[in-house]
Order: structure tokens, then sequence, then C-alpha cells
């Protein structure tokens, strides 16, 4: 579903002065409206992640220097 598609099935409820104050969308529109939400963060941490120079050590390696094994 796109943007497009969610706003285009968005109902306003209006008060008394006739000004839209509140939203009601279906319950499928709201799960996709969480999952592009979800996406758009995750996209965010993935861009902070990558621009952190940090050193990356191997899982083994990892076991090894905390005495877990081989």
């Amino acid at each position: 579903m796109t943007i497009t598609d969610i706003l285009s099935s968005v109902k306003f409820v209006v008060n008394p002065d006739g000004r839209q104050s509140a939203v009601v969308v279906d319950l499928e529109v709201w799960e996709q409206i969480i999952i592009l939400l979800e996406d758009a963060e995750d996209a965010e941490e993935l861009k902070q992640v990558r621009t952190v120079n940090e050193e990356v050590i191997s899982w083994k390696t990892a076991k090894k220097d905390l005495q877990l094994g081989e």
C-alpha cells in the first residue's frame, strides 16, 4: 500500500465548527502505516550505524575473547 492509497482511505471527523478534529482509518490501513513507520525507523538506524567507525570483529574472535568456548 502506498502513501497515496493510505491518504485516500482516511476519513476525517469534524467538530461542530466544521474543522477537522480527528482521523479514522481502517485497521488494515493502520497496520500498513505502522509498517511504513517501522521501515523508516529501521532505515534511519541503518544509516546511523553505517556512519559509525567502530572496529568490527568476527563472532569466533568475540567468543574467544569472552572465553565462551569454541
